[in-house]
């Protein structure tokens, strides 16, 4: 036990430090972009851009990170490994092509309907350029992750942030100050990542189109595809709930929000990377559950204390913004938590993927998306970025408990559901909690009052016993 908690110690601990370093990069370049910008008009512009082409990176994905995930460690024969690479490879780019042909054919149509302005088909196509490149050094980077090579996938992509900052800041400077200028400079610097990665990249972009394996990567992956749309819709939709009910300058302001609760990925992310060979590579040994037990606990409680450190000092972090970005401060938190509950399902949902009944994913995110969807409705309109947020929160809280659930049924880890929920409850009691006394100006010890408080409700349930018997 003791050596792979070693190897996932250190594996996380290189991956925290790629995540520590491309959010502190991102953390500064934000800002920069807001100073060029200007109006946070044209930063909800950008966020809707970028909410767009992730819903299609799910689509060109299409749940094969997964099945390539069980298939490449299922097999132990380098051709063999090859070749499920290869088809992936082919079937995602086969899909990038698809969607520039559509955007191309109906660009300025499309992008009236989603930003509600024509004659920004061009940010679209750019964007798309570097979706295909991406892909490419996404896939490549998964494979050298599978191998263990930590270091070689941490340098890799610290430089492609690196790349992404130095060029952007230099066409904001000198070249071309507007959105045009931020999305080229991320299409040069994912392509120099490509000629970084040259070696792997001549092998795995070899065409393949093998019938039979890519037949068992979409029969393992075509049920993980809602599960995919879901995520989209729970984290991105809300972006067109305030385009509708509200304006593009609440889009400006979410987006900011939602840029600064990535903090929380800073514990998180590094984890998240490693989790999946390390868990697979437990399959079939005798004490993981025990151990998966203690790890779900410690993440827990890692993840919040996380969220009430950013709640406490964002009205401090957020001074980098300009004036009228700032207020964005109060909805960090509380949608850093949902952030985390989307690393957390992915922990707790071991026995899952063990089982490849990933059609379970898709049922619980699917139910959760028209779960969001509904609170969307009834919220936006009432509170705009607070409705959203609402809902946020309550479609993760129920997926989470939804895939766990499934997942004990299939893998038993003795872990207390209850004890979950009460933590994650009180967590954003918590957080809420500090957030108003920051709004209302109240007394700053009144913030350490609610952390006592929340590690006294937390020792209540015995935090430390975790552990129940299976009846």
């Amino acid at each position: 036990m003791f050596s792979q908690l070693k190897r996932l110690g250190a594996d996380s601990l290189l991956y925290a430090f790629m995540n520590v370093g491309t959010k502190l990069i991102a953390f500064i370049l934000f800002p920069l972009y807001a100073h060029y910008l200007v109006d946070t008009s044209l930063v909800g512009l950008l966020q809707m851009v970028d909410t767009t082409v992730s819903m299609l990176t799910f689509l060109v994905i299409f749940g094969t990170d997964s099945a390539l995930a069980f298939y490449y460690f299922e097999y132990k024969d380098k051709a063999t490994r090859e070749k499920y690479v290869r088809s992936v490879m082919t079937f995602r780019l086969s899909i990038v092509v698809l969607l520039f042909v559509v955007f191309l054919i109906g660009g300025d149509w499309l992008s009236a309907l989603i930003l509600e302005s024509s004659g920004y088909s061009q940010l679209f196509y750019i964007a798309l350029g570097t979706l295909g490149l991406d892909t490419i050094v996404t896939l490549v980077l998964t494979i050298l992750r599978y191998e263990f090579h930590t270091k070689r996938v941490v340098f890799t992509t610290i430089g492609k942030m690196l790349l992404i900052a130095v060029v952007s800041v230099l066409f904001l400077m000198f070249v071309w100050t507007s959105l045009e200028g931020i999305l080229v400079a991320r299409l040069l610097s994912v392509a120099m990542i490509v000629l970084v990665l040259i070696k792997p990249v001549r092998v795995y972009l070899k065409p393949l189109f093998d019938k039979a394996i890519l037949k068992k990567i979409l029969v393992y992956a075509a049920p993980l595809v809602p599960a995919s749309l879901a995520f989209w819709i729970i984290a991105n939709a809300n972006n067109f709930f305030i385009r509708a009910y509200g304006t593009l300058d609440d889009v400006g302001i979410y987006g900011t929000a939602i840029k600064f609760a990535t903090f929380i990925t800073l514990l998180t992310s590094g984890i998240q990377l490693a989790w999946r060979p390390f868990s697979m590579s437990l399959k079939d040994k005798k004490d993981s559950p025990q151990l998966f037990a203690t790890l779900y606990a410690a993440f827990l409680l890692i993840g919040s204390f996380g969220v009430l450190a950013l709640a406490t000092f964002m009205p401090w972090i957020i001074l980098v913004m300009p004036e009228n970005f700032r207020i964005a401060f109060q909805y960090v938190a509380p949608i850093s938590i949902a952030t985390f509950l989307s690393f957390y399902y992915m922990i707790v949902s071991t026995g899952i993927f063990y089982s490849k009944q990933t059609k379970h994913i898709s049922i619980a995110f699917g139910i959760a998306a028209a779960v969001s969807i509904i609170l969307n409705f009834v919220f936006v309109p009432q509170f705009t970025i607070w409705g959203t947020v609402i809902s946020y929160i309550a479609a993760y809280f129920l997926a989470l408990f939804m895939v766990f659930r499934k997942s004990q049924k299939l893998y038993y880890v003795p872990f207390s559901g209850f004890k979950m929920a009460w933590t994650i409850v009180w967590l954003i009691a918590a957080t809420l909690s500090i957030v108003y006394i920051q709004l209302q100006n109240l007394n700053s010890w009144l913030i350490l009052g609610v952390w006592i408080v929340f590690m006294i409700l937390v020792l209540i349930v015995r935090m430390d016993k975790y552990f129940v018997k299976r009846k």
